[in-house]
């Protein structure tokens, strides 16, 4: 069955999770972002019928060694599942659900078949999720563009850590798991050893040792 390619740059952002880390005694704060780019691709335009937006929201990819492709959700090739859809960037637009497994990154060029009829389809960002395990967006899995509740990791130094799974089949051991998020460090639990910045309506995320 034939797919839709992704029109223009196409980027996968995958788990690397890199979160800030501060000790509970103190000492400078440090910001650091470490990402992790999968794969970058692009190709031709070829509307395939799947909708009138490129990878919309319960649209499916598969996964290639230079492309990520449009498929039929029914097709032996999908691999992935849209959970959420935005225009615009990661940084200015809204959050991707919280156990989202990686992030397609999507520049469009359509001249002869667009949205709106203004010869072109605004760059915006797809948050995906495996149609099967492993999941590294769930709770403890290693990965995912997001920290959260139950994930654990490692010290990178220079007050900055990064996911890895928490069952230690992960290439770093785990050392610290997120128990809870809250709005202040004021509000961690007593045994919290270190504090991990998540973003959102909870930024602060109390972590014990593992």
């Amino acid at each position: 069955m034939h797919g839709r390619s992704g029109w223009g740059a196409l980027a996968a952002f995958a788990a690397a999770g890199a979160v800030l880390l501060t000790g509970c005694r103190g000492g400078p704060q440090e910001d650091g972002l470490v990402g992790g780019r999968a794969a970058v691709s692009s190709a031709t335009a070829r509307p395939s019928g799947y909708g009138a937006v490129f990878l919309a929201v319960d649209e499916c990819s598969s996964f290639g060694r230079t492309s990520f492709t449009e498929v039929s959700c029914t097709s032996e090739r999908a691999a992935a599942r849209v959970v959420a859809r935005h225009d615009g960037t990661v940084r200015d637009g809204p959050r991707c659900p919280a156990t989202t497994d990686f992030v397609l990154h999507i520049s469009e060029q359509r001249p002869s078949f667009d949205e709106d009829g203004d010869g072109a389809v605004p760059r915006g960002y797809a948050c995906m999720r495996h149609l099967q395990p492993p999941h590294p967006g769930d709770p403890g899995g290693g990965g995912g563009p997001r920290t959260i509740v139950g994930d654990c990791v490692y010290a990178l130094g220079d007050g900055k850590v990064r996911e890895t799974a928490c069952d230690g089949s992960g290439r770093h051991a785990p050392e610290f798991e997120v128990t809870k998020a809250v709005d202040d460090r004021s509000d961690c639990p007593a045994s919290t050893a270190l504090y991990v910045r998540l973003g959102g309506t909870a930024p602060v995320g109390c972590a014990r040792p593992v």
